[in-house]
């Protein structure tokens, strides 16, 4: 070729010389202090085959060198990095960007046609500030929506990573991890993306990283509308301390009139409030997965009205997976046998009657006492005080001790401590009948402790007997 290095030194002077090469962010690394090594003419442009700087560096801690593959008159033309051949403001394929903008640059491929096509840009670059691209991306509209929604706002380092150590898939590698090379398992060879050619990337033609994006864009999600109308109300996340009220403000106030503009710093989001139903959906509809302020991509969503809460089982319109192993929900209560009987049978305690009214147990016996006129004397009251000049009554005789009768049964100890003054005072109930004592009523039979049996209080004749004296052994 008449203008490669290794050929003579025709039009030598067209060769490139710079100081510092054409990157984005992603190539360049996250090393402040990063160290490059400069050639000058040392590699071929892979485009248009002229010598060119190249550039070689470290781009971060376990990361591959790279270098300079096309020159800078090349990177200009097109608005792209020097190594990666992506767009610089927007981190996409040539493809991807110029199907966006509506571009369709023929740039020529032969040798000669090349030769003079690059002087002419070069003569058209020296005259402009050298902040514009040449060609037809320099008369290029405003990004579209497409672009801004495809549009990669942050580095992605990831791409720096090492290329796959080829002996270790073979099983052979023995370096370990002093192995500058990436110990992982290829992609499949089937996949489109492992077939890719630099220069299908700067023409923009059957790239296969721009058609994976292409389709991706039609299955991006969209922003439904509430129906309420009184919603006014945008969300905007992903503010992350960069982004403040004014910068805000200046973005959203060419839709219509703000109400308010509330941030949250905690969660890192604000709530913009416009005046007009009208105005809040122009912003949605021009700022959803379009809004990049400060170099980030912000989220935008509708608000939601006052009070509204999500119904059970379901947050943000998205229904939620039972977790398993939880018991499930309480059953319903019983329905009403009856209409006419409203029951508090909640526990199914109750078997409700088949036929007729059901029955209602008969009140328990009230424990109010009569009033005093309808008392009757008590039986055992002491007797009065003796007045002036008689004697006390001696007291009664008692029966000397001895076991009860057979049969006799001795009432159980009241519970809790004695009282601290004596007995408790008798009941003033009603008195018995005149036959003796009433019949037991019907019901459950009463309660027995064994703590109360007879036998064992010791009020049998067994336990008064004396027991044996146990026999020992004689000490000598």
């Amino acid at each position: 070729m008449a203008t490669s290095k290794s050929a003579n030194t025709y039009n030598r002077q067209n060769w490139e010389d710079s100081e510092f090469p054409i990157l984005c962010q992603t190539c360049l690394g996250d090393n402040p202090y990063i160290r490059m090594t400069r050639e000058t003419h040392g590699r071929e442009c892979k485009i248009c085959a002229r010598p060119f700087t190249i550039f070689r560096w470290c781009p971060g801690a376990k990361m591959r060198f790279k270098k300079t593959e096309v020159c800078q008159t090349c990177s200009k033309l097109k608005n792209v990095c020097q190594t990666c051949l992506l767009d610089l403001d927007y981190g996409l394929p040539v493809q991807v960007r110029d199907k966006s903008l509506g571009l369709k640059d023929d740039m020529p491929k032969s040798d000669v046609n090349k030769e003079y096509y690059t002087q002419n840009i070069e003569n058209q670059l020296a005259d402009s500030d050298g902040t514009t691209p040449g060609g037809a991306l320099g008369k290029a509209n405003a990004p579209s929506d497409l672009l801004m929604k495809l549009a990669r706002t942050t580095p992605y380092y990831k791409r720096n990573r090492p290329h796959i150590c080829s002996f270790w898939v073979k099983g052979e590698c023995k370096r370990g991890e002093e192995c500058p090379y990436r110990h992982d398992m290829p992609t499949d060879p089937n996949d489109p993306l492992a077939d890719q050619n630099i220069k299908d990337r700067y023409y923009g033609i059957n790239d296969p990283v721009a058609n994976k994006l292409l389709k991706q864009a039609h299955s991006m999600p969209t922003l439904e509308t509430p129906t309420d109308r009184s919603i006014t109300t945008l969300y905007v996340g992903g503010l992350e301390g960069k982004v403040n009220e004014q910068d805000l403000r200046d973005y959203f106030y060419q839709f219509g009139e703000l109400r308010s503009i509330t941030m949250v710093p905690r969660q890192n989001c604000a709530f913009v409030c416009f005046t007009s139903r009208h105005s809040a959906e122009t912003a949605a509809e021009r700022s959803f997965n379009k809004l990049i302020l400060k170099g980030r991509r912000l989220k935008i969503m509708w608000g939601k009205a006052q009070g509204q809460q999500p119904t059970p089982g379901r947050q943000g319109g998205i229904q939620l997976t039972p977790v398993p192993g939880l018991p499930g929900a309480l059953p319903p209560p019983p329905k009403e046998v009856n209409d006419h009987h409203q029951g508090n049978n909640f526990f199914n305690l109750e078997k409700p009657s088949t036929s007729g009214p059901p029955t209602i147990p008969p009140p328990p016996p009230s424990a109010i006492p009569p009033p005093p006129s309808q008392r009757n004397p008590p039986p055992n009251l002491p007797p009065p005080p003796p007045g002036p000049g008689q004697r006390m009554p001696p007291p009664p005789m008692r029966m000397p001790g001895g076991p009860p009768p057979p049969g006799f049964i001795r009432p159980p100890p009241p519970f809790g401590p004695p009282p601290p003054f004596g007995p408790p005072p008798p009941f003033y109930g009603a008195p018995p009948p005149p036959g003796g004592m009433p019949p037991p009523r019907p019901g459950p039979p009463p309660v027995h402790y064994p703590s109360q049996d007879p036998q064992r209080l010791g009020a049998s004749k067994g336990s008064q007997q004396e027991e044996p004296p146990k026999s020992s052994s004689a000490s000598t």
